[in-house]
């Protein structure tokens, strides 16, 4: 039986409030546990004491049966210093996917051909400009 510490919801909607509780994996959410361990009220301000309470000896004594912790439950364990949690490093994750890459390259490409044509533009027509007045004044005469 592959044991889990996980996070039971509870509490009215958008009103959460969790019971820590030791379950099997293969239950529900929110079904059968074999033991509760703790609760977390995340309405709660963050410094105070109550937003989670846990039994320390009783979530040692299931971690010591094998018991794995969620990634929330955790964070909990690592801030009562019961476990320790290490630092998780990504550095692919600030950048930008594929598709906004390219979008990026597009938006550049448009940039360059923009100025390309702004160029010609201004280099092209100051040659031609004063025939085109010599004619028109030619015309209003």
């Amino acid at each position: 039986m592959a044991l889990k510490i996980r996070l039971a919801r509870g509490g009215s909607k958008k009103r959460p409030y969790y019971r820590i509780v030791v379950a099997d994996s293969r239950m529900p959410r929110d079904g059968r546990y074999i033991e509760k361990v703790g609760t977390y009220d995340p309405l709660l301000p963050k410094d105070s004491e109550q937003r989670v309470a846990l039994l320390e000896d009783r979530v040692k004594y299931w971690l010591s049966k094998g018991a794995k912790p969620t990634d929330r439950v955790l964070r909990f364990l690592a801030a009562a210093d019961i476990l320790e949690r290490r630092a998780r490093n990504n550095p692919n994750k600030a950048q930008p996917g594929q598709k906004a890459l390219e979008r990026i390259e597009e938006k550049k490409q448009k940039e360059e051909d923009a100025k390309a044509a702004a160029e010609e533009a201004k280099n092209a027509p100051a040659e031609e400009a004063p025939a085109e007045e010599a004619a028109a004044e030619e015309k209003a005469e």
